[in-house]
């Protein structure tokens, strides 16, 4: 007889999956019956707490917009391109962005830097971190258009909270002097107190001239390069075969 009044409270008080769990043990009386109230009573706690844990990933990973639906499990390590799977697989535990470092993923076109970016992404939320896939170009637009309309403070704001940045196709071509100047704004708000994931077609070393006037590069590079990952991917264009991120795959623990 009580049954009723108590899925209606626990509705109302914002816990559906223990409500949904006791509905499924009343429906099941031979399966539940036997077990004791303390095991009925930690099922419904475990349904509750996975289901929770399953609307932050689905919140998430719709906040983050990330340009592809990529996990670490989906990578190819059959194919023969030097993939370390221990290295990868560590990143994938995401110690790096509780220890606010950066992963740094350089290769040309085609060879699977964005779906490894995104699929870091993805294990740093699995892991409870925010994240965030941006198009460098695209976000310089964004930047100088929030300075015109006086929306910059808030938008550098909101980008430094998020755990993982992602900045996709970075130094694609060379930034302007007042491009630079906000992409280090960008950087400085999260110099040791968040992580950051650049992919680049260039290698590390030839950033330093894209990116603006000598002193900016300095300062920009001084705070991504500090205690980075970098993984240097090589081969053709996975595109024409199977959609899958193989690399070869180097660490280093200072970024140089």
């Amino acid at each position: 007889m009580l049954t009723n009044p108590t899925l209606d409270r626990l509705y109302a008080l914002n816990l559906s999956g223990m409500a949904r769990a006791l509905a499924e043990q009343r429906e099941q009386p031979g399966t539940y019956g036997p077990l004791s109230f303390e095991d009925r009573l930690g099922m419904l706690v475990d349904r509750e707490a996975t289901d929770r844990e399953n609307r932050r990933l689905e919140r998430y990973l719709r906040a983050a917009k990330l340009r592809l639906s990529a996990s670490i499990e989906d990578v190819d390590f059959r194919a023969s391109r030097g993939l370390d799977r221990g290295v990868l697989l560590d990143l994938a535990a995401s110690r790096w962005v509780a220890a606010h470092q950066q992963v740094l993923i350089v290769g040309p076109t085609g060879v699977g830097k964005t779906y490894l970016a995104c699929a870091l992404a993805v294990g740093a939320i699995r892991a409870g971190h925010s994240a965030l896939y941006l198009r460098t170009p695209r976000a310089l637009t964004e930047l100088a258009t929030a300075r015109l309309d006086g929306r910059l403070r808030r938008l550098l704001a909101a980008w430094a909270r998020i755990d993982v940045l992602v900045l996709d196709d970075f130094a694609m071509q060379p930034l302007t002097d007042a491009q630079a100047a906000d992409l280090l704004e960008v950087i400085e708000d999260r110099s040791d107190l968040r992580s950051t994931i650049v992919t680049s077609q260039l290698p590390v070393a030839l950033w330093h001239e894209h990116l603006g006037e000598p002193t900016v590069a300095d300062a920009i590079l001084d705070r991504l390069l500090h205690g980075a990952h970098r993984l240097e991917l090589h081969g053709e264009s996975l595109r024409r075969s199977e959609p899958a991120a193989a690399a070869i795959v180097e660490t280093s623990s200072d970024g140089r």
